[in-house]
């Protein structure tokens, strides 16, 4: 072997479920889940069928080929051998290996494939299931065959095998978030099973398979914990610690690395709590105006006030001591990880505020007139990007909006779209301070000590003063270009790999002198 997995062949036998009473067939859950993995996996990949395969199950494949662009190869039991050159002839030479997936009960092309060079992974069918030979060895003396128990197992398989077979430098990222937001990445090419120019492959982790298992296979793990949060439960402290609760696997995850403090996590769920919540984000934008210079642009989060009550008695003068002028912004305290933590109010008359419908606790922050201009700011590890994005009116013109409407609290959800101003005349790309704010990103990159985040800035009419409305965790940069962002994303990965592993070895270096 050579070169690690190149190409890889889905036998028909690993991908159906069981027909129903009509005799249709449909494919497994685990085969969806497997091509939905494949398909980004930057690694080329066809399904293979007999020829006497019923019509409906080749019908269904074929579709499925299209789907998912895959390859799709036909052959007859009489001349498999002449099948299987064919498929590597149609992929000509490819510098390596072809991988191919197939049940152990189809004991013919289990034969013929086994004296065929290729690498063989066998699935052992229902009630066959071992834990042996599926530990990173080869199933048998044979070093190309090797078994699993589910088709969740193969990515992992994959990830080995290229690790083992191109190079000890690999890094293995073991990543995991929900589906959607997995997509949004694996589409733009982010999670190669195959080494990124940089020598990163990366793995989903499952829940369908014991974490810690999965875990000794990687070198980092990448995830999106607020995408697991549960529940988020809030007191007087304004630590988060211990107060998060998240799914059964990400709890497995963070045992996990209680017991492996030196693995490499991107980010730790500790360095993660501050962007969960929005009070303690204002009170850390507070620190920014360490690095505001005289005679220079200013930057600084809004202002800002928590409330526990929107009829406490004395609102209006804790208002007026917080600088909060009218209209205002109310949003939960809780920024992301539950159902109403983006459930917020744009509000106009102090009345207003009582018995608002926006979660408590609350905070209460200043709409800062930005000429319907906002800058989006991505941080991936010592690079900085920025797109710019249509906002929300000047208060003015909201207002005007709102008129008809009597001026009642405009009640929103953050995720989805606000009216958006005209008024973008004076604020244009040149009119933000890139140095300010670039320095801004490190100062946040340092205190937060985050990897990947982004945030939100607006510039705010007449004092040109610049805002840090938001700060989010992980985002996806999908306005930055991907052969821009892609390479980049990668790079803040490996550096903070690499990073964690010469503290490591300092910390050896230093113990051994203390001994």
């Amino acid at each position: 072997m050579g070169g690690g997995v190149r190409r890889i062949v889905l036998d028909e036998s690993v991908l159906f479920g069981c027909e129903d009473p009509n005799g249709k067939a449909s494919l497994l859950p685990a085969a969806e889940y497997l091509l939905r993995k494949l398909l980004h996996s930057t690694i080329p990949t066809g399904i293979s069928y007999r020829h006497d395969l019923s019509a409906q199950k080749a019908s269904l494949l074929q579709g499925v080929a299209v789907q998912y662009s895959f390859d799709c190869f036909v052959w007859d039991e009489t001349s498999t051998v002449d099948a299987l050159n064919e498929i590597q002839l149609a992929w000509g030479d490819i510098g390596g290996s072809i991988l191919y997936l197939v049940s152990d009960n189809n004991d013919d092309l289990l034969l013929k494939l086994r004296t065929h060079g290729w690498l063989l992974v066998i699935l052992r069918s229902i009630g066959q299931e071992s834990k042996d030979d599926v530990d990173g060895g080869p199933a048998s003396e044979d070093s190309s065959i090797f078994y699993i128990n589910k088709l969740e197992e193969l990515p992992l398989t994959i990830c080995r095998l290229n690790k083992k077979d191109i190079s000890n430098d690999v890094v293995t990222v073991g990543y995991i978030m929900k589906p959607s937001r997995e997509e949004d990445f694996s589409k733009r090419g982010a999670f190669p099973m195959y080494p990124s120019q940089n020598g990163l492959i990366f793995m989903p982790l499952t829940f369908a398979l014991p974490i810690s298992s999965q875990l000794q296979e990687v070198d980092v793990v990448l995830h999106k914990a607020t995408d697991e949060i549960m529940s988020i439960k809030l007191n007087s402290s304004s630590e988060l610690s211990n107060r998060i609760t998240y799914t059964r696997g990400m709890l497995e995850l963070g045992m996990y690395m209680e017991r492996h403090p030196d693995f490499c996590l991107i980010d730790p769920f500790n360095n993660i709590d501050p962007v969960v919540d929005r009070l303690k984000i204002q009170q850390i934008l507070l620190g920014l105006e360490d690095i505001n210079r005289p005679g220079c642009c200013r930057i600084r989060g809004p202002y800002f006030l928590k409330v526990d009550n929107f009829n406490e008695l004395n609102l209006i003068q804790r208002l007026s001591e917080a600088k909060l002028s009218l209209p205002s912004i109310v949003k939960p305290q809780v920024a992301c990880g539950v159902a109403d933590a983006h459930s917020m109010a744009i509000v106009f008359r102090v009345e207003d505020y009582k018995d608002l419908s926006v979660p408590l606790p609350a905070v209460i922050q200043e709409y800062v007139d930005h000429s319907s201009t906002l800058f989006k700011f991505y941080v991936l590890g010592e690079k900085v990007f920025y797109a710019v994005k249509k906002s929300t009116p000047n208060a003015g013109t909201l207002k005007k909006l709102c008129e008809k409407n009597e001026l009642k609290p405009l009640i929103f959800d953050s995720l989805k779209s606000l009216p958006t101003g005209k008024e973008n005349q004076n604020v244009n790309d040149q009119s933000i301070d890139i140095k300010l704010v670039t320095d801004a990103a490190s100062w946040l990159r340092r205190v937060l000590d985050l990897t990947i985040f982004g945030f939100d800035v607006v510039i705010q009419e007449g004092s040109g003063d610049h805002v840090i409305v938001d700060v989010n965790y992980l985002p996806s940069f999908k306005e930055v270009p991907d052969d821009t962002a892609i390479p980049a994303f990668w790079d803040a990965i490996r550096e903070k790999f690499e990073s964690r592993k010469k503290k490591q070895a300092i910390n050896s270096d230093q113990q051994f002198v203390d001994h």
